[in-house]
């Protein structure tokens, strides 16, 4: 049960950091296109992991046979997913990339069952079903056009990748360090993305970084999404069954609608409040499940 817990406060930090994530995009992609921000903010990452990974003494020996798996871990989660993640965000709203993402759970439920052979439990239908319904009731869904359905679909795919990716992680012995795991994955977006990156680069207005938004942007979406997000939420997932952890994923919709509130001054009804309290109860019946 403490395991279980801890496995919990672990991705409950990760969903919410990133709940904030999708705000902070929304800002630093008018400047950054989605493709050169994934490939910055991995570069800062990954010069955060390797230095806390220096200082912690981390073991970087990883066995032959797990190699795919890393490869395919860092191609389909940590590139093609938040590319798609945010390209779908720069084409819809931080609304629509919480509501679609959030789907995830679901996904994870899914490819538990065919890759892990983890049983689908009437609790964890309930939950995700309880969760699912509070997303809806948060952020709803309004009349799209046909920039945000293309945002739409970016996001979906996003969502799949995701759901997927975080199952594979799964698939690696729990006893290896979550800070080398992340870190070997971003190097492997880092490396698949440069080719396509670099020649782009150059048509970036390096000038306009240097505005607190963008700098402080790159640096949250580098050092606290992406290393400390990635990190939380990969050792979460190692204490806790796939399907089970993914429910987490659901607090990232109310971080994102509280900080929108804050920030950029949107309103928050009852909805907002029911919802939260279904996916709080989601939540709470995988932790009793233990």
């Amino acid at each position: 049960m403490k395991k279980s817990i801890l496995g919990s406060i672990y991705l409950t930090l990760a969903a919410s950091i990133w709940g904030g994530m999708y705000v902070v995009v929304k800002v630093v992609v008018a400047v950054i296109p989605p493709l050169e921000l994934v490939w910055i903010r991995y570069l800062i990452a990954i010069v955060t992991l390797l230095i806390i990974g220096l200082v912690t003494r981390q073991k970087w020996r990883i066995e032959k046979r797990y190699f795919l798996i890393i490869i395919a871990i860092g191609i389909i989660g940590n590139a093609i997913s938040i590319i798609a993640q945010e390209t779908g965000t720069m084409l819809s709203t931080a609304q629509m990339g919480a509501i679609i993402t959030s789907a995830t759970p679901a996904f994870m439920v899914i490819f538990a069952r065919l890759l892990l052979k983890e049983r689908l439990t009437m609790k964890k239908g309930l939950s995700v079903s309880l969760a699912t319904i509070g997303v809806f009731l948060i952020v709803g869904i309004g009349d799209l056009d046909l920039t945000s359905k293309l945002g739409g679909i970016a996001l979906l795919i996003a969502a799949l990748t995701w759901a997927f990716m975080s199952v594979l992680v799964k698939l690696l012995p729990s006893d290896y360090s979550q800070i080398v795991v992340t870190t070997y994955s971003i190097a492997v977006a880092l490396i698949v993305l440069t080719p396509f990156v670099m020649p782009r680069l150059l048509g970036i207005n390096i000038s306009e970084w240097g505005h607190p938004s963008i700098f402080g942007g790159l640096l949250y979406l580098g050092i606290i999404s992406t290393a400390g997000g990635f990190l939380l939420w990969n050792r979460g997932l190692q204490m806790l069954n796939a399907s089970s952890g993914g429910i987490f994923f659901f607090f990232q919709p109310v971080v994102g609608a509280i900080l929108g509130w804050l920030i950029l001054g949107e309103s928050i009804g009852l909805t907002f409040w029911i919802g939260s309290i279904l996916i709080l109860v989601g939540v709470l019946f995988i932790i009793s499940e233990k």
